[in-house]
């Protein structure tokens, strides 16, 4: 009775969570086409007609090709679930590694496994984003040989630093008891720490170079409004982002004493010395109102709710039957219901989506607004209208679709904000 009532429910909310994303979609479509043909009043005497059709169009694609990305990726996590795919790969791997090499390795063969091929049927979709739709709108700089490099190092550092947490997490899962979920959360808390300090020394320089920055007199400004906002950096970095992408962007990296100051070199070469020290105050703010230290404590309060569900749900057969998987007889559990609840999970929590959205929006106005204290707010205002411009960016999304998934504010919102600042 149980496993039937979880099959409904999932695929229950696996359905609405489909039609609101294309109810979404479609309105953010049909806004942005209606509005193609006239710059919003607001940004007439700033931005070019081409312009805002240029953005119109891109966002149009980009929905277009969501439409059918959502599709494929629904179509596959019913596959996996409830049409047998994860059964199915679970037996073949079972009977191939268990008998030989043990659960551990029969479960980290698993989840290896799983990843290998969702990575493989999610990326024709990625590759049609980057060479046809990033192509097209002139964003794309990746060539297939950078292409097929970037997947190789992924799958290495993925292997290299995921294999060995996954076996850490299921060695804790089968020694610590009853309360695993609570030593394992301990286990991924440190490694997500240790990341954040590992990643702006080891891994990110695999896939980019950093430079220091070469600007002495931005480099001074730079330096002179952190020491006004009390913030320490061990050092200014300069990306070299057009390497694979026309988008521009800044941000801080790192942990502690490793934290860095990264620019890519397209935002340097688009703004002025006082638009970057705008965009780079705003940057700051999120330091200042400990945006980052928040977010981070909702990550490790959900990953500690959601491992504490797992280690109820692991241990219910009804669990594994109701989503389409058979439970092993002779073999650990521990890997298949990990793989459950993270494909389970989505379709649940779809609509918490915009909580987070809206959190994220007023922490981007309490950063534009501590910006204008540290810079010019003026500055900033180019700023962000020259990123739209240069990102294709719509000026005229759909309020709705805006409060569901927006992170960042729209322009015209942003910007009347910064007026307000300003008067």
């Amino acid at each position: 009775m149980q496993a039937s009532l979880l099959t409904l429910l999932f695929a229950a909310a696996l359905l609405a969570s489909l039609a609101v994303k294309f109810w979404l979609a479609s309105r953010q479509m049909r806004h942005v086409a209606r509005h193609r043909d006239a710059v919003p009043a607001d940004f007439a005497a700033t931005v070019p007609l081409a312009a805002h059709q240029r953005a119109a169009d891109y966002t149009l694609a980009r929905g277009r090709f969501g439409l059918l990305s959502t599709a494929f990726s629904t179509a596959l996590l019913l596959g996996w679930t409830l049409l047998g795919g994860l059964d199915a790969l679970n037996e073949l791997v079972r009977d191939a590694v268990y008998p030989r090499f043990g659960g551990l390795a029969y479960q980290l063969a698993l989840l290896a496994a799983f990843a290998l091929i969702g990575g493989a049927l999610e990326l024709p979709f990625d590759l049609y984003n980057t060479f046809r739709i990033e192509q097209r709108f002139g964003f794309n700089r990746m060539t297939w040989r950078m292409a097929v490099g970037d997947m190789v190092k992924g799958v290495l550092v993925g292997a290299v630093i995921g294999l060995p947490l996954a076996a850490l997490i299921l060695w804790i899962m089968a020694a610590a008891g009853s309360l695993w979920w609570l030593w394992a959360w301990a286990a991924w808390t440190a490694f997500q720490l240790l990341i954040l300090v590992l990643y702006p020394t080891v891994i990110a320089p695999l896939f980019n170079k950093f430079e220091p920055l070469p600007d002495e007199s931005l480099k001074a400004r730079v330096q002179a409004l952190m020491a006004r906002c009390g913030f320490a950096a061990k050092g200014l970095f300069v990306m070299d982002g057009s390497r694979r992408s026309a988008h521009a962007n800044a941000y801080f990296t790192g942990l502690g004493a490793a934290k860095r100051v990264v620019f890519f070199d397209t935002l340097l070469a688009k703004l002025t010395p006082g638009e970057v020290e705008a965009v780079l105050a705003h940057e700051l703010g999120h330091f200042k109102h400990r945006h980052v230290q928040k977010r981070m404590a909702v990550m490790f309060a959900l990953s500690l709710a959601g491992l504490a569900l797992l280690g109820w749900l692991s241990s219910q057969v009804w669990f594994y039957t109701g989503l389409g998987v058979q439970p092993n007889m002779g073999a650990p559990n521990d890997a298949l219901a990990l793989l459950l609840l993270m494909l389970a999970l989505p379709p649940f929590t779809f609509l918490l989506g915009p909580l987070a959205a809206r959190s994220s929006r007023r922490h981007e106005f309490e950063a534009d607004a501590y910006a204008c204290a540290q810079a010019d707010g003026r500055d900033l205002a180019s700023a962000l209208l020259k990123l739209h411009e240069d990102n294709a960016s719509t000026l005229t999304p759909d309020p709705v679709y805006v409060r569901f998934y927006y992170s960042h504010p729209p322009a015209s919102e942003r910007l009347a904000a910064l007026r307000l600042h300003a008067a």
